[in-house]
């Protein structure tokens, strides 16, 4: 069996960048599960297709193919193989994709492709749903949280590096109408896992939030 660290937690939280820590610390395969929905989200928006228009969400599910790739310490989302790491990072995706995410037929899709995923390697997995979903029974279960000020400001932060065109208050309102969604959709709605370890980052740097799950995973480990 593979050693599995599941890692939840909601947008800005700083999944992406611990997540990605943690593996290299640890020589785990960094899974992206964010990324996936991404790519489903992009794909319907490029095609005019609504949250609404179930038969067609289901035409595109069924020949979709998304594949994570490592490419020199970055992590490479291809989408029918092309490539979309900035395509799905838009602040148009960072709308839509919480809408997505909570079809059912969406779900169905992905959770299965994330559990294979799993069985391949020692994996680090972040998302929403890991720990309560995709994988209950993770060697480690993280969720990382934060203040949402804090989490809109990491966020307009990266799209600014990115050279996203936003404003602070766009994010703002986008993380707290995405979470509003997330949390009361009927499908594998987002919350903390019973056994998960909670950590509020507001106050921590991301060297102390490395060495706190560190010391998680290397008990677990031994």
């Amino acid at each position: 069996m593979s050693f599995i660290v599941a890692i939840d937690g909601p947008a800005g939280s700083g999944k992406g960048t611990i997540t990605k820590l943690i593996g290299e610390k640890f020589n785990l395969t960094n899974i992206d599960t964010g990324a996936m929905y991404r790519c489903v989200a992009l794909t319907c928006l490029e095609n005019d297709i609504t949250d609404k228009q179930l038969d067609k969400i289901e035409q595109i599910l069924e020949k979709i193919d998304i594949k994570l790739k490592r490419i020199n310490d970055n992590q490479i989302v291809l989408l029918n193989g092309k490539d979309v790491t900035s395509k799905i990072r838009t602040t148009e995706v960072d709308n839509a994709v919480a809408k997505f995410a909570a079809l059912k037929i969406v779900r169905d899709k992905m959770t299965p492709l994330q559990r294979e995923m799993g069985k391949q390697d020692n994996i680090i997995m972040e998302g929403r749903d890991i720990g309560t979903v995709v994988f209950p029974n993770a060697d480690v279960k993280i969720f990382l949280d934060c203040s949402v000020e804090e989490r809109a400001k990491r966020r307009y932060k990266q799209n600014i590096e990115k050279g996203i065109n936003c404003s602070y208050e766009e994010v703002l309102k986008s993380i707290k109408e995405r979470h509003l969604l997330e949390t009361k959709r009927d499908i594998a709605p987002f919350v903390k896992a019973e056994d998960a370890i909670y950590i509020d980052s507001t106050n921590m740097t991301i060297p102390e939030v490395v060495d706190k799950i560190s010391k998680i995973i290397k008990e677990k480990m031994n």
